[in-house]
């Protein structure tokens, strides 16, 4: 679909090309055929994914060749009491945990829970006598096991167990709670939660698109599409499945991504099928002039959001990982649906694509509702963008540093971020395991979550190891060092409890000084604190490698595109500056804890590492989709005309009503989203709402404009080399069929005589 260009003197260049295309030929010659595929692999991908959300799970944020995720697995595997998923809390009331009938109840609960297939581990307050496992009240203590297995084994087994322990045992009530629990019952909400967002997004979507179409028919399709992308990126995803973790919390993105990018793609193209319809061509020479030109654009933009996308497959967390499968497969799946469903049905409707025009409702005339949707009219939409355009460029140095300075500001507050890991209190405070979690965390004496854990593998003395006890209790920020306790075949583990907090910069720098500290025998460490650090340090190694990736691709396809070196250079930076805001936000917001009550989330004083790395491959990713959309018509009106500030104009003009329908939709599913009761999830949703708001309304309205205005006609230039490397490879949007005129006088004369009515 690329097409072949030489460049003319003065900035045009002229499309050579052989025909429309084997692709477009099959689609406009058989639109009933490639429907009737098209249905058909969608119901069979409605079975293949049916229940893909049984199959995922729900942590990841480790890395797996980490030192703490060895000893876990370890520990797990030689001491199996030492690593506890599942915590009983027992509450015994007025009476005590120390009452003897209340004692023996929890002893036969133990026993009972210490004979159920795949728990291990099993020990209790009433077995050990550790003050640890005793609220500081006495009214409550805990019975801890591990269940064994995979996540999704050991999830099935706390779904067979759980009944027959959660409630009232004689003198005694249990609830459950410890990490599994915690794991399990975030699922579940995800699930439900996903669910209500669908419901709220689709029938506001439709609305939107009424709005943004006038024709209910035309309305109807950009959701298809959206609905085939999800149904199918289910499928892929339970495909994934079988041969690798996926995270539950990708099912967001994939329906995110599904319906925003489908009917951006939708938008696009449906939209320019109705200017040339209204220019007068007929059904099949409106599809496939429509193919050769949207089209490539709709191509070349879901290859930069799946390269940005693709990113997150350099880290090894699975969390990361999830995202990048879900949003490659949809990405890719929403644009070739966008380039064979819609074009056939296109074909099937004609005419009747603006069919049931609701908004006549509104307006006088059919007539006057298609130029507001075409933009073509003095008087419509795109006039006013063209006006405000002018404006801007008129302006240009001002507009460019007060919206620069104001992002800026905006992302100041992401300075001070904080990282941690992701507990229990991403639920809400109603859920089950929160509950248990938080009577753990304020009832009982330290954190129960926030010990150190040192695995030692190595022949040694008692002495050595009394030792290297006394060595770490003397570390600064250790309030005690308990252990060894010891099995045979030279290990052992020592248990470090950290002053402060379990995760903040203190505990950090324990595992630091632990992983320092010489011993007879060979260390690692783990916990909490040890996770973090592992998870950071995998991030940084592999955070230049991403943004490489990132960078590289896009300056490489946006080049492609424009043939000038300066504009991938713009589209990079100025879309690194669209995401200022969200990042300051998100800090301002869900780490400092402002508007939580409004919001409805518990702050924790720090953001989880993973997730500020997969907001930026998902917003980032999506800006480069609005910019490819203005960028390519901008480069289309400058191949036809040669005149730089006119074809900002015309491509804003032509566009920006299309970008702000499109952005509007998409935050409208984003917040959908983030109205989910997770806390990550709440950020994900409402983050890149706000960066999609902030691209399309402030920086491709405005700091674009005037960015090019004020690099003028050097905006175009490459060197010789260079250009004539896009001459030969480049893609652009430009129509060897249908070019219109050359220079667009009228145009032209509108652009010059808007600036100059401007001029004081």
């Amino acid at each position: 679909m690329a097409e072949v260009k030489k460049s003319a003197p003065g900035g045009g260049a002229t499309a050579q090309r052989a025909g429309s295309g084997g692709w477009t030929r099959f689609v406009t010659a058989r639109p009933r055929l490639t429907l009737l595929v098209a249905l058909v692999l969608t119901a069979l991908a409605v079975l293949a994914g049916g229940g893909v959300a049984d199959r995922m799970g729900s942590g990841g944020w480790e890395d797996p060749a980490a030192e703490s995720t060895y000893a876990t697995e370890a520990l797990a595997r030689q001491f199996p009491g030492s690593q506890p998923n599942l915590i009983l809390l027992v509450d015994a009331g007025a009476a005590g945990a120390d009452a003897p009938a209340v004692a023996a109840q929890a002893r036969k609960l133990a026993e009972r829970l210490d004979a159920e297939p795949g728990v291990d581990g099993v020990g209790s307050y009433w077995s050990t006598g550790s003050p640890a496992l005793r609220s500081e009240d006495g009214r409550k203590a805990v019975i801890a096991a591990r269940i064994a297995g995979e996540e999704k084994d050991a999830a099935a087994v706390l779904d067979r167990i759980a009944p027959e322990y959660r409630g009232t045992h004689g003198p005694v009530e249990v609830s459950l709670g410890g990490g599994l629990a915690v794991r399990h019952e975030m699922q579940t909400v995800i699930q439900e939660d996903l669910l209500r967002a669908e419901l709220i997004a689709l029938p506001l979507t439709l609305v939107l698109l009424v709005m943004v179409f006038g024709s209910a028919v035309a309305a109807l399709l950009p959701l298809g599409v959206g609905i085939v992308a999800i149904l199918g990126t289910n499928a892929v995803l339970r495909g994934i499945t079988e041969f690798t973790d996926v995270s539950v919390f990708a099912q967001n993105l994939t329906t995110a991504l599904g319906l925003g990018l489908a009917i951006d793609y939708a938008l696009f193209v449906v939209r320019r099928y109705r200017e040339e319809l209204a220019t007068g061509a007929d059904t099949y020479t409106a599809v496939r002039t429509t193919l050769r030109t949207a089209g490539r654009t709709v191509l070349f933009s879901a290859l930069t959001v799946a390269v940005s996308l693709a990113a997150m497959l350099v880290f090894p967390q699975y969390f990361l990982r999830s995202f990048a499968y879900a949003g490659i497969a949809v990405v890719l799946l929403a644009a070739t649906a966008a380039l064979t469903l819609l074009p056939a049905a296109l074909v099937l409707l004609g005419d009747r694509v603006n069919a049931l025009d609701l908004r006549r409702l509104l307006r006088r005339g059919r007539a006057s509702g298609r130029k507001a949707d075409g933009g073509e009219g003095a008087g419509g939409e795109g006039a006013g963008w063209g006006r405000a355009t002018a404006l801007v460029m008129r302006r240009a140095p001002v507009f460019a540093v007060l919206t620069t300075a104001g992002l800026v500001l905006l992302g100041l507050p992401f300075l001070g971020v904080r990282f941690g890991t992701a507990d229990d209190r991403q639920l809400p405070a109603t859920a089950s395991s929160r509950v248990v979690q938080d009577q753990l965390r304020d009832g009982f004496p330290g954190d129960p979550g926030g010990g150190i854990t040192v695995l030692a593998e190595g022949a040694a003395t008692p002495a050595q190891y009394a030792d290297y006890r006394e060595r770490i209790a003397g570390l600064h920020g250790v309030a005690r060092a308990d252990g060894p306790v010891t099995a045979g075949g030279g290990r052992a583990y020592f248990t470090v409890v950290p002053d402060g907090e379990a995760v903040g910069p203190d505990a950090q720098r324990t595992v630091t000084e632990l992983r320092a500290e010489p011993a007879p025998f060979d260390t690692s460490v783990t916990g909490q604190a040890a996770v973090l650090v592992d998870s950071k340090d995998a991030l940084a190694e592999r955070l230049p490698w991403a943004a490489a990736v990132i960078v590289l691709v896009t300056l490489l396809l946006v080049f492609l595109l424009t043939g000038s070196v300066l504009i991938p250079v713009q589209a990079v930076v100025l879309n690194a500056l669209s995401l200022t805001a969200m990042f300051g936000a998100v800090v301002w917001v869900f780490q400092d804890g402002h508007l939580a009550g409004f919001l409805g989330f518990t702050p924790t004083g720090d953001i989880e590492t993973t997730l500020p790395v997969l907001m930026f491959c998902v917003a980032f990713g999506l800006s480069m989709d609005y910019g490819v959309f203005l960028l390519s018509r901008v480069k289309e009106e400058y191949d036809r005309t040669g005149e730089h500030e006119h074809s900002v104009r015309f491509g804003l003009r032509h566009t920006g009503g299309l970008i702000t329908a499109a952005a509007v939709i998409l935050a409208v599913v984003m917040v959908a989203i983030g109205t989910s009761r997770v806390t990550n999830t709440k950020m994900l949703g409402l983050g890149v709402a706000l960066a999609v708001l902030m691209d399309a309304m402030v920086v491709r309205s405005l700091l674009v404009p005037a960015v090019m205005k004020l690099t003028g006609r050097l905006t175009w230039w490459a060197p010789g080399p260079l250009r004539r490397f896009h001459d030969r490879f480049g893609i652009s949007e430009s129509d060897a069929y249908n070019p219109g005129p050359t220079p667009d006088v009228e145009e032209v004369s509108e652009t010059r005589r808007e600036m100059t009515s401007l001029r004081p």
